[in-house]
């Protein structure tokens, strides 16, 4: 029998089946198909009324008949499907706080070694299939685990919406094949940029789980044995996530043009990349001139002010002109 999750039985499962059948049935009628005496079918098929299986007319004998399965199992098993994804949350929620409570007092909560190149390996394709919204890479030369090109679970997940920020330093692109990788993967919606060395190997999802090395393997799938941390919400984590942002704040962002050319793999920004009436207009941005007054100022257009605006949050790479302003004063623009 199959209707337990809707609060039948299986004895009133067979019963509810066998009055579909036959449409309208005294009790005396369904005792008889049903292989029962009449008192056992008057009190099941009074069971079927009380749970709304079944209705009856008033008239003597009175006579019963099924009440659709759309009506009468439907919205039972709604109910039930909304209970258990109830509990379910409530279970999920249970489990983060027991997780939560274990990492507290035990370590081996905290950081799993991971030893070997294969494990490793596994374990990157897992978090990447587990991963919500956002994939943080920290990019090498010379792989240990995972060759470049062969990370398919990076295109999965960009195709379902997560978003990928990889840091690669100046060395990676010198590997076999990295940059038509790295042009595949950024016209796939990966956001790259480079620096001319990373301290260590790092991918962090969701900024809840990481791994990173612990001992360091050989190159290029070499037999040395490299020991890996995966590492999980703690402060740990919070230190490795903003070691990322520090290097991505400095990093020079990649391009792509249409004839596959890439920019900017040396990961170093160029001497000086704004010019004599950038670094003026900056100097008043920053100053709370407002672009107006600017426009009068350097005897420019309020558009041309607003462009060059533009400009300069690109170069940057900041969404906002309070960003502007935070990034022209760490780099030493005013």
């Amino acid at each position: 029998m199959t209707l337990e999750a809707a609060g039948v039985s299986d004895a009133e499962e067979s019963a509810y089946r066998i009055l579909v059948t036959m449409g309208r049935a005294s009790a005396h009628d369904f005792a008889v198909r049903a292989g029962l005496d009449t008192t056992d079918a008057e009190q099941i098929l009074t069971a079927l009324t009380a749970k709304g299986l079944a209705s009856h007319t008033d008239a003597v004998p009175r006579l019963y008949r099924a009440t659709p399965p759309d009506v009468a199992l439907m919205p039972r098993l709604k109910q039930q499907a909304d209970a258990l994804d109830h509990a379910r949350a409530t279970a999920t929620g249970l489990l983060e706080i027991y997780r939560d409570t274990m990492r507290r007092s035990d370590a081996d909560q905290l950081i799993e070694v991971i030893t070997g190149a294969d494990a490793l390996r596994q374990h990157l394709r897992r978090i990447q299939a587990d991963t919500r919204d956002e994939m943080l890479w920290f990019c090498k030369a010379q792989y240990v685990a995972m060759p470049s090109g062969s990370n398919s679970e990076e295109f999965d997940a960009l195709a379902r919406g997560v978003r990928y920020r990889v840091l690669y330093e100046k060395a990676f692109f010198d590997d076999e094949g990295a940059v038509d990788n790295v042009i595949e993967g950024v016209r796939a919606g990966e956001v790259a940029r480079a620096v001319p060395h990373l301290p260590l190997r790092l991918a962090v999802s969701d900024r809840a789980i990481a791994i990173c090395p612990l001992v360091p393997g050989g190159p290029y799938g070499s037999p040395e044995e490299p020991t890996t941390a995966l590492v999980r919400d703690s402060s740990l984590l919070a230190a490795l996530v903003a070691l990322f942002e520090r290097y991505w704040d400095d990093a020079v962002p990649l391009h792509v043009d249409d004839s596959g050319t890439v920019s900017g793999t040396d990961g170093v920004v160029g001497a000086d990349p704004l010019s004599a009436t950038d670094r003026r207009l900056l100097s008043l941005l920053v100053a709370g001139v407002a672009d107006k007054a600017i426009a009068s100022q350097m005897g420019l257009s309020r558009r041309t002010v607003q462009r060059h605006i533009q400009q300069l949050m690109t170069i940057a790479d900041a969404a906002t002109r309070m960003q502007l302003a935070w990034q022209a004063a760490r780099r030493g623009w005013v």
